[in-house]
């Protein structure tokens, strides 16, 4: 797993020289007025490709974009534009900061206009939303990703890698945030970016370029389109439906740990990683600025070197971060508060359906409502890909189990509630009645292939013959390979979605199962690794939860979040130089 060189220092910019908070309406007053319920409720993640092997320069490359925009102080606007209250997150590392303020109209309006915004999902494959549960409520995923793009002086100079510059970036940094439909835990999922995997097709929505699908690493995903090819990817690999994405660069979080005050983490030794710049003495230090981006980009430095070590001090830094502003104890200052939303909405791109600051707000909110010992971080359970040792791939039964449990909305922490007596989970009906059986065409094919096991051999035909039992006389096996985790019904047209439900429910699946698809031209089954034996739809597969799994595996290497005595091991091998 290589890496890129860390070259050159962060600077911090302040809030440029026009159209400023003051001048757009930022009113410190009435911020003071209310200071006291200031509050904060993060969750970050960032962090880039680090650097790795001189043999290794030229097989990662990136690059993006960093467009800043700014303003000054000046005179305030008129009070009765100043009077709008307004709360935010804005996202760093991952997802990060909540605060409150007294803004003007035009202010929030600068605020939105910094945000970058692009299409969530670039497949035409696409993943019904989950059913809500009896009280109405539905789980939510965002998709979290640090791109390493070096595509302006700032990401250059934090990055290095100026060869690079004018060239696609890429998603070092993935994690999955699921949170509960009853908003009482959170998960996130890290992957390694060195995971090979199957990207999906995708259609660039700027140039209109087609990616066919393919098989990569999943950081090259970004580079297929942009950030909806990695959603796409994500829910093929995982079968979990993705709401939002967001994105941050370099810059981006630079600028948000100064911001914030910095966030303490932990080293058991101490530890000075020439390639990232990171040099701390044992124990706990509060980082901030450069230092912050260093941690999230050390690679080598952290226990064996690898990626993997990489992904824990990330989950550390994002703990730490969400504790401390759970506190209350930063962002109490407007300037702070400023220069945090002007840092975050200028470095962050989201997905169409999260571009504004009231948006990121909610959503926040939604967020907040988790406390800190909910929330756990994870990594997906991984082996060493056959065909390339430099490579992972996600670990069979393991990592299935984990994306499982998400998919049945099910906390990983293994402290699920018991089921409310007499409830049921609410099932919307279809907006075009199935046909009869005998009269729906269905085709059935096989995606039991993984990166690490062969398809199971006639399993299209085996299910084309348990639907023929069933009554669907008319189900036929395709031999169409498509490859995916988790078993799905699709439909290409609105009028068939009662006929894909009438399938799925025969089956034993999910209604999460069954999905819009552009390229299918009639009800289309895939039975997925998921369903690699029998006829009967396992229910360790996420299906009604019942018999899913409890709790994440232990090579998923959990981490709680209220778990305030973690502290990353130094890589200590013979001849490393990451021990001062």
């Amino acid at each position: 797993m290589e890496h890129r060189r860390n070259r050159g220092a962060a600077t911090r910019s302040d809030v440029p020289a026009q159209n400023g908070p003051s001048e757009l309406g930022w009113d410190d007053s009435l911020y003071r007025s209310d200071a006291g319920e200031a509050g904060a409720d993060p969750y970050s993640d960032d962090a880039s490709r680090t650097p790795g092997p001189p043999s290794a320069e030229t097989s990662r490359q990136a690059a993006g974009s960093g467009h800043r925009r700014g303003g000054s102080r000046s005179r305030k606007a008129p009070r009765s534009r100043r009077r709008r209250a307004l709360r935010w997150i804005g996202i760093g590392t991952a997802v990060a900061v909540l605060g409150t303020a007294g803004a003007g109209w035009a202010y929030y309006e600068h605020l939105n206009a910094n945000i970058k915004k692009d299409e969530l999902n670039l497949s035409d494959a696409k993943l019904s939303k989950p059913q809500a549960n009896a009280e109405g409520q539905t789980p939510l995923n965002i998709l979290l990703m640090g791109s390493d793009s070096r595509n302006s002086d700032e990401n250059v100079k934090l990055g290095g890698a100026a060869d690079t510059r004018g060239e696609k970036p890429r998603a070092d940094v993935q994690m999955l945030l699921h949170l509960s439909a009853d908003r009482t835990n959170m998960t996130v999922i890290s992957i390694p970016r060195d995971t090979r995997v199957a990207i999906p097709k995708c259609t660039d929505p700027h140039d209109g370029t087609v990616y066919q699908k393919s098989e990569d690493i999943i950081n090259a995903s970004l580079t297929h389109g942009g950030p909806g090819c990695t959603v796409a990817t994500w829910e093929e690999m995982t079968g979990i439906s993705i709401d939002h994405f967001m994105m941050v660069d370099f810059a981006g979080v630079v600028k948000m740990a100064d911001a914030i005050g910095g966030v303490p983490v932990c080293v058991d030794k101490n530890i000075y990683d020439k390639q990232s710049g990171l040099k701390l003495k044992a124990g706990t230090t509060t980082i901030k600025d450069e230092q912050a981006l260093q941690w999230l980009r050390t690679r080598h430095g952290f226990e064996d070197g690898t990626d993997l070590g990489r992904t824990h001090a990330q989950h550390m830094y994002m703990n730490s971060m969400i504790r401390e502003l759970k506190k209350g104890a930063k962002l109490t200052d407007p300037g702070q508060l400023t220069g945090l939303a002007e840092a975050a909405t200028k470095s962050v791109t989201v997905d169409t359906g999260l571009g504004t600051v009231k948006k990121l707000y909610d959503l926040g909110n939604e967020l907040k409502k988790v406390p800190a010992n909910r929330i756990t971080m994870t990594t997906m359970p991984w082996d060493w890909d056959p065909k390339n040792k430099a490579h992972v791939i996600p670990k069979p039964g393991d990592a299935d189990k984990l994306f499982a449990l998400v998919r049945a909305d099910n906390p990983v922490d293994g402290k699920a509630k018991a089921p409310t007596p007499g409830a049921a989970t609410a099932t919307a009906s279809p907006a075009d009645p199935a046909a009869p059986k005998g009269e729906i065409d269905v085709s059935v094919r096989n995606g039991t292939a993984t990166a690490s096991q062969a398809a199971v051999s006639g399993r299209a035909k085996t299910i084309a013959g348990r639907l023929g039992t069933l009554g669907f006389t008319r189900a036929a096996p395709d031999t169409t390979p498509q490859p995916q985790a988790d078993t799905t019904v699709s439909y290409p047209s609105a009028t068939l979605k009662g006929d894909a439900q009438a399938v799925a429910k025969a089956l034993g699946l999910p209604d999460s199962a069954v999905r819009s698809s552009k390229s299918v031209t009639k009800v289309t089954v895939v039975i997925g690794s998921d369903w690699r034996s029998g006829t009967t739809y396992p229910k360790t597969a996420g299906g009604s939860g019942s018999g899913a799994p409890d709790k994440a595996p232990s090579t998923s290497s959990a981490l709680n979040g209220a778990d305030t005595s973690a502290c990353m091991k130094v890589n200590t091998y013979p001849g490393a130089h990451y021990v001062w």
